[in-house]
């Protein structure tokens, strides 16, 4: 059960209490970058511990979720992309996310979020969370899915198919937001990490899941490609999108089955520093995913590991100097904000 949320109050679920804490004049809030600070006081949500089977969305700035531990309070639902709804068109990736986060200011810690619809190849892409807005923050969380688990937003600026993008941000403005994780373990298969933000991940667990819903080769040596990390989006004019920092990338996937990602978009930008590869990690590193190479940015610095393999790099990828990498700080990647760690 949640804890207080408000002084002297308590509520039977996380939707009552974001119910309660809604303040009208913040709905309809142009985006702006930086954004603005609210000057409603900041709050927090106490959750408890158990499985909350709620689709949710935060739309209050200032708002903090503080769970009873990653494993113990768990938000989760289960729409997925390919789901028919009730006018006859199918639900699509950007309508699914168990939570949307589209306000500034949200923190999340010690808990998960979750997609539980099922293997991206059967159900679609399925997000377990949507975060749109500036400065939002999670610290010891977990973000379990498979296809696009985590939606680093905003969308790009024009879908590649129409009605692509339909959902909750069709038509809003694509305003960049800076998001920060923090000891998180985050887990899928397919592009589990995609968007146009700039996110900083520290000290991550990245886990490629083996999709369940895969036919093996027939031949051990056939090379299967089971997955993707990311899918970044960045827009051009954005010098940094995604940036991992000593995250350790794990999975139960084959040698060389999972590629570290490829450009959604074709100013996509993604950096590793001080990462430990596991063996999944294709000796290629990097897919080009028939984008412009020059545009998207793909680097990489003192990787260790099974998985690190400079020499073998795609010829588009950069393995950064000393210089290159120094420029790579949380103030200087996220444009002055420093989040807090709890680290």
């Amino acid at each position: 059960m949640p804890g207080n949320t408000l002084p002297g109050t308590s509520f039977s679920t996380i939707t009552e209490a974001l119910t309660a804490l809604t303040d009208s004049s913040c709905l309809s809030c142009e985006k702006q970058f930086p954004a603005p600070v609210s000057d409603l006081p900041p709050v927090i949500v106490h959750i408890g511990e158990g499985i909350y089977r709620e689709k949710l969305i935060i739309t209050r700035p200032n708002v903090t979720f503080e769970g009873a531990g990653a494993d113990k309070t768990i938000l989760v639902y289960g729409d997925a992309a390919f789901d028919l709804m009730p006018e006859g068109d199918k639900r699509g990736t950007f309508r699914t996310a168990s939570v949307r986060i589209d306000t500034h200011d949200f923190t999340a810690k010690h808990l998960t979020f979750q997609n539980d619809s099922g293997f991206g190849h059967t159900v679609g892409q399925a997000l377990a969370v949507y975060v749109d807005g500036d400065r939002n923050a999670f610290y010891d969380c977990r973000f379990l899915g498979s296809q696009d688990t985590v939606f680093d937003a905003p969308l790009p600026l024009k879908e590649a198919q129409p009605g692509g993008f339909k959902g909750p941000g069709e038509f809003k403005p694509r305003t960049i937001g800076r998001h920060y994780y923090e000891n998180c373990f985050i887990q899928g298969d397919v592009d589990f990490i995609f968007g146009s933000g700039i996110a900083w991940f520290e000290h991550c667990t990245i886990y490629s899941k083996l999709p369940g819903d895969r036919i093996p080769p027939e031949s051990p040596e056939d090379e299967v490609i089971y997955g993707y990390v990311t899918a970044a989006s960045t827009p051009m004019e954005e010098p940094y999108g995604y940036v991992f920092h000593e995250c350790s990338l794990e999975s139960d996937c084959p040698p060389h089955s999972i590629y570290l990602g490829r450009p959604w978009r074709e100013w996509a930008k993604t950096v590793f520093l001080h990462c430990e590869l596991g063996e999944h990690i294709h000796p290629a590193g990097w897919q080009d995913w028939k984008k412009p190479h020059g545009h998207f940015y793909y680097g990489e610095y003192a990787s260790y590991g099974p998985g690190a393999s400079p020499a073998t790099r795609a010829d588009f990828s950069h393995q950064l100097t000393d210089a290159e990498a120094a420029e790579y700080t949380v103030k200087h990647v996220m444009k002055g904000w420093e989040p807090q760690s709890l680290m």
